[in-house]
């Protein structure tokens, strides 16, 4: 029996409008889009909906909002991590997770915590939570790595059933191999899906999901389904466009795309700024040239 959160989770971006406010009615058609295109469940809130700059009050609407605009049912994943264990678990006490499938925690960031300081936070997360959690692995911007025997560790704890891995494929690999079987292991990085579920990997939580949901999970499920030559095909055709979707950070590039296809604006909060005109001309030439756009 598939886990409810194989497949693709759709990292959702949060729209803002033109005075760097919540949009909640483009969230609400952002949800829309993403289920309609066939998305496996939600992930609300976590980085790549800019959490370090939406307040507490605006977590908990879009939280709510993304289960009140669910016609398909789809389970809900909530980010919440962070680098201060306390406000972690006081964050887990106050927060209604009710409908919520798990939280997926980010790795600390900035006070570089020992692998034994990475344990004993991610066990109190557990401890604490109510709800499942999956550990978020990110060296890329927490400049912290959760290695493998820590993971493997982690992983004893029966309320921590999965990791999100965005590190690379030898990484991956050595997840797949050590891990328990029944410990659900999700992509981070969009370019290393066919490549991770060829290996053992179960779906991935994508930022490319926000603006091309269908065409990223029919990528997705032809490599879940054994089908690697026509999931090799697909993961070729966002190559060069999943690069582009980076330049100027994480989530300008795709909220440009949103914006291009009319789903909301393309406005982040500071210290982001929004896409420049010469990255939103590649990118819809990209678009264009990909067969994702006309």
């Amino acid at each position: 029996m598939a886990h409810p959160l194989e497949g693709v989770g759709v990292a959702l971006i949060t729209p803002f409008d033109r005075h760097h406010e919540v949009d909640y009615d483009a969230y609400v058609r952002l949800l829309e889009f993403t289920s309609a295109g066939a998305v496996d469940y939600f992930v609300v809130q976590g980085t790549t909906g800019e959490t370090s700059t939406t307040t507490a009050e605006e977590k908990a609407q879009l939280l709510k909002l993304a289960k009140e605009n669910n016609p398909r049912n789809l389970p809900i994943v909530y980010g919440l991590g962070g680098n201060n264990t306390r406000t972690v678990l006081e964050t887990i006490k106050t927060t209604d997770l009710s409908g919520v499938s798990a939280i997926l925690s980010v790795c600390p960031y900035y006070n570089k915590p020992s692998q034994a300081g990475l344990i004993a936070h991610f066990t109190a997360i557990a401890d604490a939570s109510p709800v499942p959690v999956l550990l978020y692995n990110v060296p890329g911007r927490t400049v912290i790595h959760l290695q493998i025997p820590t993971v493997v560790e982690l992983a004893k704890h029966p309320n921590i059933i999965g990791i999100k891995d965005a590190s690379t494929i030898e990484n991956a690999l050595e997840l797949a191999t050590r891990c328990p079987e029944d410990f659900l292991l999700l992509s981070g990085d969009d370019n290393l899906v066919t490549s991770s579920i060829s290996i053992g990997f179960k779906g991935v939580i994508s930022v490319i999901a926000n603006a091309f949901p269908k065409e990223f999970g029919e990528m997705t499920w032809a490599a879940l389904n054994g089908d690697f030559k026509k999931a090799a095909d697909l993961q070729r055709r966002f190559l060069d466009f999943d690069t582009l979707l980076y330049v100027e950070s994480n989530p300008v590039g795709i909220k440009k795309c949103l914006e291009i296809k009319g789903v909301c604006s393309s406005e982040v909060r500071l210290p982001l700024v929004k896409a420049s005109a010469e990255l939103g001309a590649k990118l819809e030439k990209a678009m264009i040239n990909e067969g994702f756009w006309q």
